[in-house]
């Protein structure tokens, strides 16, 4: 499937079909914007309804997140977080204590109502981020090392919809929702950007220069198509 990359949106995969009338842009299940258009209709048409509903596609990825995300008692976050709810008086607080998340729940309210769900997402944020920059860091270098691969800095992000990504300089972007994939998803992320490195497409050449590092690239390749970034 072709795909188009905007710089807040990350992927957006095109789907043309004799049937469509008219350029259409939806959430898939994975979280990522997908668009159907018709089958000579350029991409210019997409690109233009883009710029033009950045507001409303950006209410879309919100409440396909609100639905996807359930959180619950005793649940793991990301590596070394646990959620932990307890039942209180007066008004719901978050916060994170080491390496728990512990919400104080007012008695009027449900851990997934949406003020409490909004009130989690940032301090799951937050500890997200702070796996992220204890582990990634390390095991890209690692990665690098391992592979021969060079890159120039790495920097963090949780916006938009993608896992990671190079630049033309050598800086490799990863998403701190990586930290929620078992650790050999996250390997296949990072040899993904680490072979941009040397081959800044997605060629022949540079699946072979991703094979070579993890033979099991194509199953996890699918498996991250149905996964969503969304914290």
């Amino acid at each position: 499937m072709p795909i188009i990359t905007d710089k807040e949106f990350g992927t957006i995969a095109l789907r043309r079909s004799s049937k469509a009338t008219s350029v259409k842009i939806r959430v898939a299940p994975n979280g990522e914007l997908r668009a159907s258009l018709p089958l000579y209709a350029p991409t210019f048409f997409v690109k233009h309804l883009i710029n033009g509903s950045r507001s409303q596609l950006r209410e879309l990825l919100s409440e396909h997140r609100k639905v996807s995300l359930q959180f619950e008692d005793g649940m793991q976050i990301g590596k070394s977080h646990t959620l932990r709810v307890q039942t209180k008086a007066g008004k719901t607080q978050v916060s994170r204590h080491g390496q728990q998340i512990v919400v104080s729940l007012s008695s009027q309210q449900q851990l997934n109502d949406s003020a409490v769900a909004e009130q989690l997402r940032k301090t799951v944020i937050v500890a997200l981020r702070v796996e992220a920059k204890s582990y990634l860091p390390k095991r890209l270098a690692f990665l690098a090392n391992k592979y021969n691969y060079v890159y120039e800095s790495v920097r963090f992000s949780h916006a938009g919809g993608r896992w990671g990504s190079c630049s033309s300089s050598g800086t490799i972007s990863l998403n701190i929702a990586l930290m929620k994939l078992p650790f050999e998803l996250i390997d296949y992320v990072i040899i993904h950007e680490l072979s941009h490195t040397k081959q800044l497409n997605h060629s022949r050449d540079f699946w072979k220069l991703v094979g070579s590092a993890d033979p099991d690239y194509i199953n996890h390749r699918r498996i991250l198509k149905e996964t969503s970034p969304s914290i």
